[in-house]
């Protein structure tokens, strides 16, 4: 067995530099043989995008063929954890423009980059806003790339596309349920955990892994498995995103913590909140929550609400029940004991993260 495999097998990140490499030199290759007038540099502000990622979902995929019994060199599934990369990217750059963010990872998002190297001032927003959504319909096309073209079994890639279907149609539901709740003030916590389950739990955790899992031949048990650990650990995810969206720091998120609140976006947080408090405090969080001018003076006058109608008290509670939920899925889970352990060592990162 190389090194890399050996390597792979014991630490969570270790295929990182593998996918980083690959992602690297399929874009730049991207870049250096373009044909179309401008995708040149499309697919280099593509590939500086890509670059600052957490590889969350990509390693999770590498996991899931070792938690599959994949063995020997790891080509296949890197390869495959880059196309997810790519997907994400598609998500990541599309979910910026809908949420009229003007960063990411401390920088500036791509319609922003775009619209500010526009040479017509006039017209720069709407260029930044189109190209963004072209860019991102183009990494999901090289997504597709890469996966159809990973070498694998004719029955393992039927296992595989429809994982990655059920990822892609879930993560779009998802995103459109939160879209559709954003601004209403009056949503239940079943609607915005099933927000959670679709747009982050399943598409963050699960389907990664189950990716991977199916790269491997995995049969119904290990399947099953990854979805008992890998639903309650992504809704932990997300539920840990809502806190830091609202609590966290800006400088280690590389993002505004006012983003959420100025959106209006009504998570679990706002609903405890909204349970708990009475009519006062309740009239200052519909008067706040959705103010596109909401400053840190304000958004303090909201965290201080948080906390002491117990909101962020009760969804520390939620994170915990379901880090528990995840851990005891693994304790059953039929995985070999290295992949286990790493996926025990993900429990942790995913729940106890500052960023």
């Amino acid at each position: 067995m190389s090194a890399e495999a050996l390597a792979i097998e014991s630490d969570f990140f270790a295929p990182r530099a593998a996918i980083d490499d690959l992602l690297s030199e399929f874009l730049t290759e991207k870049a250096q043989n373009a044909s179309v007038p401008g995708q040149a540099a499309l697919a280099l502000l593509l590939r500086d995008f890509v670059a600052g990622g957490k590889r969350v979902r990509p390693l999770l995929c590498v996991t899931g063929w070792l938690a599959a019994g994949g063995r020997g060199d790891p080509a296949q599934a890197v390869r495959l954890a880059a196309s997810i990369e790519l997907a994400h990217a598609c998500a990541l750059i599309h979910d910026d423009i809908m949420d009229a963010s003007d960063s990411r990872r401390g920088r500036p998002t791509v319609h922003r980059v775009l619209a500010d190297h526009h040479h017509v001032p006039s017209t720069a927003q709407r260029y930044g806003l189109s190209g963004a959504i072209l860019l991102g319909d183009l990494a999901l096309v090289w997504s597709d790339e890469l996966l159809h073209t990973t070498p694998m079994p004719d029955a393992h890639r039927v296992a595989v596309m429809r994982c990655v279907d059920l990822a892609r149609s879930e993560l779009i539901g998802g995103q459109h349920l939160d879209l559709l709740t954003t601004g209403d003030l009056h949503v239940s916590i079943e609607t915005t955990m099933s927000v959670v389950r679709y747009k982050t739990a399943k598409y963050t955790i699960e389907r990664p892994l189950q990716v991977g899992a199916a790269l491997a031949g995995a049969g119904r048990q290990v399947m099953d498995a990854c979805s008992a650990y890998g639903v309650p650990l992504g809704e932990a995810f997300q539920l840990r995103d809502d806190v830091l969206g609202v609590f966290g720091d800006p400088d280690r998120m590389g993002k505004s913590r006012l983003d959420d609140l100025r959106e209006g976006k009504c998570t679990s947080l706002i609903v405890h909140a909204l349970r708990a408090s009475g009519p006062a405090q309740a009239g200052r969080l519909r008067a706040l929550i959705g103010d596109p001018h909401l400053g840190e003076q304000e958004a303090a006058e909201v965290r201080d609400i948080l906390t002491s109608t117990g909101a962020r008290a009760a969804v520390e509670r939620m994170i915990e029940e379901r880090y528990r939920q995840a851990l005891d899925a693994l304790a059953s889970a039929p995985f070999p004991h290295g992949a286990s352990r790493i996926l025990e060592n993900v429990v942790e990162t995913v729940v106890h993260r500052t960023a």
